[in-house]
This record gives C-alpha cells, structure tokens and sequence, in this order.
C-alpha cells in the first residue's frame, strides 16, 4: 500500500549551475548551515551544461524529495535554466539563488517576513548583497537612471531594521516570488540571454500592481558576475529591455533626470525663464509637484534616443 503523500515544502530553492564548482560548493555549505529548520524546503539544482567537474559531484549527490538534480545537455543560459528548475518546483514560494553567493546566518528570516507582510500586493522581493572580496554595498534594489539605465542601488538608508524599500527592480542573483505569481507572469522571458531577465520578471510584475522592493535587513555576499559569459550579450539584452518597456522605462527615470538636471545646472547662471525652469524640476524632485515638467519628459526621451542611436550604430559597424 502506499503512503501518503508528502506535504509540499514552503519554499523551492531553485538554483542555476554553470561551472565555477568550487564557489557551489561553498555556496550550498554556507546555504544549508543558515536556513531555518522550521522553513520547510526542497533544492532544486539545475545543470546548464557545465564544462568543469560540476556533472562529476551532481552524481555523487543524494537525490530525493529533498534534493534535486536537473541536466542540460546544452548551454541555454539563465532564463532557461531556472524556467526548467522552477517548473520542476511544488513549494508556495520560489526562491532563486546565484551558485556564487555565500550566506551568514539570520538572512533568510527577514526575506520572508518582509515578503509576508506585503499580503495580497507581494511581489519579487529581494535583499542587499554585498560584494564578497570587499564587503561593499553591490545591490540594494535596481533604477533606472538618468539616461534610462538600469543601475544598482549601493546605498543604505540610515535604519535598515525591518525595512521594505520599494525598488524599480531587483537582482536575480537573489529573490523571492510566490509560485502563483510566477506561473502567472510566465517566467523569465527566455529571449533574454545572461541579463535583462530579472529586470523584465519585475516590470511585469510592476505592471499587475505588485511590488518590488528589498529587505534592507536581509544581507549575503556575492561573488559578482563570476559566471563565464557573463557579460558576452549585454547590449542585446539592454536593448531588448529597452524597446519593450520605453514607456515604463521613461516614467521610472523622469525624476532622477530631473534630479541629475538640477544639480547640473543649480549653480549655473540663469535667466528668469531657466530659474523657473529649476524651480519646476526642484518640486518635482521634492515630491511638491506630482506631475514631471514638459522639460524632464522632453530630456528623459532623448536620453532613451541617444541609447537608440548608439545601438543602430553598432548594428551598423556589425556589432
């Protein structure tokens, strides 16, 4: 006869393998010796065709209930690898894990309550990650910036206790999203290529009314971009990102434009019409005026032409 079926754990831990086995190792020892025994998990590994012994150790791993394994005969790249490791997942939440983070115990608790706390709205919730060699600040959220790039936000408020700071987006090196969402959104969009992805995941999730943010007391290390070929497709990525969500892409950046403007041309001399000029960007920066002046739309959508023209030139010249 059989028995009864297990109960789903709370969380899958889904995380992409592409070499670099030393840094997996430390990265599933520091892992299991931080999580929370009353947390149920399951681990899902998923091979991205690696080239060095990563396929050797996944052998000699036990597998079970627990602790999965799934194999990629070819290279297809992040967005692949975790969509297969996530549609392997049973828990309520996904977690998704770089195989070159390092953790320190209490990380995990504040990820959850942070998550837990946003109800109904949550959406992917992420957390600070500093970088391994130096202990800087690499990631606090993601903005897009005065010119519509994205960039990471490597600075922390003054109290980080408790705290959810709502971000435009946030890493995949780490973050949570309950199943239901996920299934909903689709995944990762797996025309995106080492990049972009984790980008793209959140404006979609923005874009149903769910938040995006990071725990502020929720804190690993990471090793940053040690996966090889990394970087080998970030202007396509960036590209492709750009033409999807230009508008929302613009109406994210349109304040800090107006921010970058105003420090820019503050102590400049003005006439009466750039001074009223500055005072309108100035509301607008201190939140006093809640609609962007017809000077920061103009600027922002150059920034994002300037981006345009600089891509076709590179197609152009072959790039």
């Amino acid at each position: 006869m059989d028995g009864p079926t297990p109960a789903a754990p709370a969380v899958s831990v889904v995380v992409c393998l592409h070499g670099c086995l030393p840094l997996t190792q430390a990265m599933l020892r520091s892992l299991a010796s931080t999580w929370p025994a009353s947390v149920s998990h399951e681990l899902i590994l998923v091979d991205d065709a690696s080239q060095d012994a990563t396929r050797e150790w996944l052998a000699r791993l036990p597998v079970g209930p627990q602790q999965r394994v799934i194999l990629l005969d070819t290279n297809h790249g992040y967005a692949v690898a975790n969509n297969r490791g996530a549609q392997a997942a049973t828990g309520r939440h996904l977690l998704f894990l770089n195989n070159d983070l390092e953790f320190a115990p209490g990380w995990v608790e504040p990820l959850f309550r942070a998550h837990a706390r946003l109800g109904a709205s949550a959406g992917i919730t992420g957390n600070v990650q500093r970088r391994w060699d130096s202990g800087a600040v690499d990631h606090a959220g993601i903005r897009f910036g005065p010119k519509g790039k994205p960039e990471h936000v490597r600075d922390l408020p003054f109290r980080t206790q408790g705290r959810f700071e709502r971000t435009d987006a946030v890493t995949g090196a780490c973050f949570l999203i309950d199943r239901d969402l996920w299934q909903q959104l689709g995944g990762f969009d797996e025309r995106y290529r080492n990049g972009c992805e984790d980008i793209d995941l959140c404006l979609r999730a923005r874009a149903l009314g769910r938040s995006v943010g990071v725990a502020l007391d929720s804190c690993v290390r990471h090793h940053v971009s040690a996966s090889p070929g990394r970087r080998d497709h970030d202007e396509e990525n960036t590209r492709r990102l750009f033409d999807r969500w230009s508008d929302a892409i613009a109406s994210l950046a349109v304040r800090r434009w107006a921010a970058d403007e105003l420090d820019r041309t503050w102590t400049s001399p003005r006439s009466p019409q750039t001074a009223l000029a500055a005072l309108h960007l100035l509301l607008f920066r201190t939140g006093l005026r809640r609609t962007a002046p017809a000077a920061a739309w103009e600027g922002i959508r150059r920034a994002l032409e300037a981006e345009r023209t600089r891509w076709r030139e590179l197609a152009r010249r072959g790039h």
